[in-house]
């Protein structure tokens, strides 16, 4: 039988009325990580065999033939990974005993592969923390610790391993023991144990060490038996359920369906929906079994409600009484995880529970050096990097601070162009100011603006090279626009580079700042009826996608002015091309800082085969075919 399988359920029959735990093990090159992932599993085949005996009998000859080749092949590619020396990826292993199975996520331990620890630990209980004897505690000894204390495991064993190679000695054991807990002091780690053992000899991984009489607590296999499980205590915190999907199959039944994330509910119970506020009582807790008289932290299952409110994906279920706070601003921890870095300005989409909203980082204050816990300041975060920053969302969210509950604390970042996570992200709190801020309603709107003007307002964004000719043609639009009796302006990217933006430079993070103020001043000017027209290079997919986010649909039009970069630098209005290849100019779009082609614009015109007279008419058809002019 695969692993894959026996994590997907082939043992549930016989392990349903079982706990499971969750752990990783973490370590540095060559402590033995793999060594006891494989000794547990070995020595736990038995116990496997024990419970073949309580599957169904016609599914026992299949699973127990496959169970012979699972293990070898499991330790097969465990030998291969000792060989290379590195594992670079996660793997989750499923192993059981009679008291309660378990999942292990065998995560890398160089400081480059940050990203796949914390994927392995998101959802983990407790982490094995493995350190070489003969070596005593490391860098990245302390590095994983803070990464297990980070992001909320409580319990961490501290297996002190090769004991056989220092001979056993107890003063070894005790003085790594005193050196990790001097560091771990500091971390929020409810739950620190050290065993010493022996993964190769198998001493004190499963069963106690002859060899160590001095070593009176639990094995390793006993301890991770015994260790309470989050699960557990989340029972005991108020109910919170985000909800997957609205279920109504018929016009007499509508149910909100998800897992619960923490807490209890029972019918007849107080909830509360958020982000609405809106209260009734739980009517009924449905299952495909048949309904519930209770249901716990980790069941899914479908609430029903007594009265007929708004509930919909994404929105939170919530004890009454204990209603978790709502804001839209942030401090928050990141952990950055692809090779484009954070700069704060950008948007992206934060995902929570079964919500996605628009967030946007708005400052980075320091990133945390994982080696010593230092922290630095920094204007971006690199891949593996750590950062603490502000995040602004564009609608306010319910929440629980990540350190109360990792569920509905813990977020992703995911790229608005390439669709990849971002980023793993732990909220902290609330800042004060978005719970001090309101929007205020206003009578005259956008609509009302723009009937007085008798125009429906845009943002048309002209995006290319230095030299294709955006300014050129925006410039011929806008007296075309004019002499049709439109109101419009004109936002120039060298223009509000003397004012609004007269602090930036052209660096990749003043590029992205420079285009979020453009954006947001257009946004303003397109509430306030007009026809507006952005001319600026805007280098960067994410940020034009930014700037679109921020209208409504089909008020965002963007021309990409396509030339090639011989011709521009032919043309070279500015001088800025030989100034950049001459070195004088760094940072210049097209010689050594990137612009990235849109992929799906309103409209292309190619000024190396057309007059701008020629580009500004095709944009003025565009615009009336768009319903943006008539």
């Amino acid at each position: 039988m695969s692993v894959a399988l026996a994590e997907q359920g082939a043992f549930a029959p016989s392990a349903q009325d079982k706990t499971l735990l969750r752990f990783i093990t973490c370590g540095s090159v060559d402590d033995g990580k793999s060594t006891l992932i494989g000794r547990l599993l070995h020595d736990s085949k038995s116990l496997f065999e024990d419970q073949l005996a309580t599957l169904r009998a016609d599914s026992l000859r299949s699973i127990a033939s496959d169970q012979e080749i699972d293990f070898s092949l499991l330790l097969d590619g465990l030998a291969a990974e000792r060989e290379q020396k590195i594992t670079i990826d996660v793997a989750y292993r499923f192993f059981a005993t009679a008291r309660r199975s378990f999942i292990v996520a065998d995560t890398p331990g160089h400081e480059q592969y940050t990203r796949n620890m914390v994927t392995g630990a998101s959802t983990a209980s407790l982490a094995i923390v493995l350190v070489d004897a003969r070596k005593g505690v490391l860098t990245q000894t302390r590095r994983h610790a803070y990464l297990a204390s980070l992001l909320g495991i409580r319990h961490l064993v501290l297996a002190v391993n090769k004991m056989d190679a220092v001979e056993w000695r107890q003063a070894r054991f005790a003085e790594i023991v005193q050196a990790f807990r001097a560091f771990a002091e500091d971390l929020n780690l409810q739950d620190i144990t050290a065993i010493p053992l022996s993964a190769l000899l198998g001493a004190n991984v499963t069963s106690p060490a002859v060899q160590m009489p001095w070593y009176a607590g639990p094995s390793l296999l006993t301890h991770l038996e015994e260790v309470p499980i989050e699960s557990q205590s989340l029972r005991q915190e108020p109910f919170r359920m985000s909800v997957q999907w609205v279920n109504r199959p018929n016009a007499d039944f509508r149910g909100f369906s998800g897992t619960i994330a923490a807490g209890t509910v029972r019918p007849g119970e107080w909830v509360r929906v958020l982000p609405s506020g809106r209260q009734t009582h739980v009517a009924r807790i449905v299952t495909y079994d048949g309904d519930l008289a209770e249901a716990i932290a980790g069941q899914a299952v479908t609430l029903t409600f007594a009265d007929e409110i708004d509930c919909s994906r994404g929105d939170m279920v919530a004890a009454a009484n204990a209603a978790p706070e709502i804001a839209d601003k942030f401090q928050a921890t990141l952990v950055w995880m692809v090779e484009a870095p954070l700069r704060p300005g950008r948007s992206y989409w934060l995902k929570i529970g079964r919500k996605t909203v628009v967030c946007t980082v708005t400052l980075l204050k320091h990133r945390v050096d994982v080696n010593n816990l230092a922290e630095q300041q920094t204007t971006l975060l690199q891949l593996n990097e750590i950062g603490v920053c502000h995040i602004s969302l564009d609608q306010a969210i319910p929440f629980d601070p990540y350190v109360e509950n990792r569920e509905t604390g813990g977020f992703i970042l995911i790229d608005r162009v390439s669709h990849a996570t971002a980023a793993a992200g732990l909220l902290h709190f609330a800042l004060r100011r978005s719970q001090n801020l309101h929007w205020q309603a206003v009578d005259v709107d956008r609509t009302v603006r723009a009937a007085a003007k008798e125009q429906r307002p845009a943002l048309v964004w002209f995006t290319g090279l230095s030299g294709a000719g955006k300014s050129t043609i925006a410039n011929l639009v806008e007296k075309r626009l004019h002499a049709l009796g439109r109101h419009t302006y004109l936002l120039d990217g060298d223009n509000v580079r003397h004012g609004l933006n007269r602090d930036l430079g052209f660096t990749d993070a003043d590029r992205v700042e420079n285009i979020r103020r453009v954006a947001e001043v257009g946004r303003l000017m397109v509430d306030a009826g007009l026809i507006v027209l952005a001319s600026l290079i805007s280098p960067f997919r994410a940020d034009r996608a930014a700037a679109r986010a921020l209208l409504n649909e089909g008020e965002f039009f963007e021309v990409f002015v396509d030339t090639n970069l011989s011709i521009a630098e032919q043309r070279d209005p500015k001088g800025l091309y030989r100034k950049a290849r001459s070195g004088a100019l760094r940072n210049f779009t097209g010689i050594d800082s990137p612009y990235e082609v849109p992929e799906s614009p309103e409209l292309r015109v190619d000024t190396s085969l057309t007059s701008a007279e020629d580009a500004a008419e095709q944009v003025i058809a565009a615009l009336r075919a768009a319903g943006i002019i008539w």
